[in-house]
């Protein structure tokens, strides 16, 4: 499995209206468009982190290839009052934002 973390700053008080966008977003078929079989949001201090599993490691090369989609714009507009760049300067597509994984470990089954 192959994780994405976009982290990026979140309106106070606007956790429920980002989960209800997405809620709706997650029921039409664009999560397997772009291969995510998990997604988590997480709030702390004002940054808004969101955590996405896919099953190959090309998650944000898919996730790039479905910024097109009408649908995918449609969200990424309706989250503007709610969800900023964490650097606007620096930021031109959900890649500017993901954090780099600088460790990882898993328990042995």
């Amino acid at each position: 499995m192959h994780s994405t973390l976009i982290v990026a700053r979140l309106a106070p008080e606007s956790a429920e209206q980002v989960a209800e966008l997405f809620k709706a977003f997650d029921d039409t078929e664009m999560p397997h468009r772009m291969g995510t079989r998990r997604r988590q949001l997480f709030s702390y201090r004002g940054l808004y982190f969101h955590l996405q599993d896919f099953d190959t490691d090309d998650g944000g090369s898919r996730i790039e290839n479905a910024k097109d989609d009408l649908r995918f714009v449609r969200i990424s507009e309706d989250l503007k009052p709610f969800v900023q760049a964490y650097d606007p300067t620096t930021w031109r597509s959900p890649r500017d934002a993901m954090a780099t994984r600088f460790y990882t470990w898993e328990a042995q089954q």
